[in-house]
């Protein structure tokens, strides 16, 4: 399946230079392994595409709803951070 989202700039450059390799989204559409992620670039201030667009092969997928870990409270708190692994 391919799935279509639009990325900010900023993102998207990570993204190209191989700096960020993850995404963090609501899980609004049916993500699988194996589905083709394709990224295209949307300028917020000009509420345009840019032209430029990317496609990446879904490797792995945490859905965070079901997670239990941490108590409410600790993550009112803290929030959750996401980390990239090379």
């Amino acid at each position: 399946m391919i799935i279509k989202k639009k990325i900010w700039p900023e993102y998207f450059d990570k993204i190209i230079s191989r700096k960020k390799n993850f995404e963090i989204r609501l899980a609004d559409s049916e993500y699988n392994v194996g589905d083709i992620l394709v990224l295209e670039e949307w300028n917020p201030k000009t509420e345009r595409y840019t032209g430029r667009k990317i496609e990446k092969k879904i490797s792995y997928i945490l859905k965070t709803k079901d997670l239990k870990f941490w108590k409410k409270e600790d993550i009112d708190k803290f929030g959750f951070v996401v980390i990239s692994l090379d």
